[in-house]
């Protein structure tokens, strides 16, 4: 928390200079798709192109292109591997990731936004034994977001998922929860909590704590998104166990229509 607040303070010195113009802020010109791990009801606009990548721990690399290819519906590829920044053999995943979203309600005063989704991109290294990812993959899954206007904005954000990582024996449902709050017209701050009820058997590698996600989000400039994330802060994890794992995550939108 320490790390995050000076983090945030530092960024929140830079909005002085510059005008927030990605997906983090009071000023924010895009709206989010995805807090941390968990899928959002955001969309990414029709004509539009969003590559992201993000950077986690164990040299770990995960690129991704969306395009929102009509009104309301967008889709996507990802890929990347282990061991892709350090030394010796990369480990690719074994298959590219694919995404895909529509919005079937827009928000309104009264009523949230909601989408359906599938996504088939985990998160860490792929435990090929278990035919899965670290982090499971949302799977098919439906979103909802609202925002409100405290202190700037206040975004509340609810997710219901079924993975299609399933050989470690836990087929469950399940949920997710997750919050994001501006600072100033540049910043924002995120937190999510996946209940991992889709991970907690014998045979699974969580511990039945859940996912506590929370980073910070800084809109660098036109469609630039950089942000700072620490990811299990519960220790859930069996497996490369470090508490509050740090990533990168670096953004950019822009048109092309």
């Amino acid at each position: 928390m320490k790390t995050l607040f000076r983090i945030a303070i530092i960024l929140f010195a830079f909005t002085i200079f510059v005008k927030g113009q990605g997906t983090a802020g009071e000023d924010a010109k895009f709206e989010y798709r995805s807090l941390i791990d968990m899928p959002s009801a955001g969309i990414l606009e029709k004509g539009f192109v969003g590559v992201s990548v993000d950077v986690l721990p164990l040299g770990v690399v995960i690129s991704k292109i969306e395009v929102g290819v009509f009104e309301n519906f967008s889709f996507g590829i990802s890929y990347g591997g282990a061991n892709i920044i350090g030394t010796g053999v990369v480990d690719w995943y074994k298959l590219p990731g694919v995404n895909a979203r529509v919005r079937l309600l827009n928000e309104t005063a009264s009523q949230p936004a909601l989408a359906l989704g599938f996504d088939s991109q985990g998160k860490g290294t792929y435990l090929s034994g278990l035919d899965r990812f670290e982090i499971k993959s949302p799977g098919f899954y439906a979103a909802v977001s609202k925002n409100f206007e405290f202190l700037g904005y206040l975004s509340l954000h609810g997710i219901v998922n079924y993975t299609l990582e399933r050989e470690d024996g836990d087929k469950d449902l399940n949920f997710g929860i997750g919050i994001e709050k501006t600072i100033g017209g540049a910043v924002s701050l995120v937190a999510e909590y996946d209940f991992a009820t889709n991970d907690n058997t014998a045979n699974a590698i969580g511990e039945g704590n859940g996912y506590l996600n929370m980073g910070v989000r800084w809109s660098a400039g036109e469609g630039f998104t950089i942000g700072l994330d620490l990811r299990d802060m519960l220790n859930n994890k069996k497996i490369n166990s470090n508490k509050a794992d740090r990533a990168i995550f670096v953004e950019f939108i822009k048109g092309i229509l």
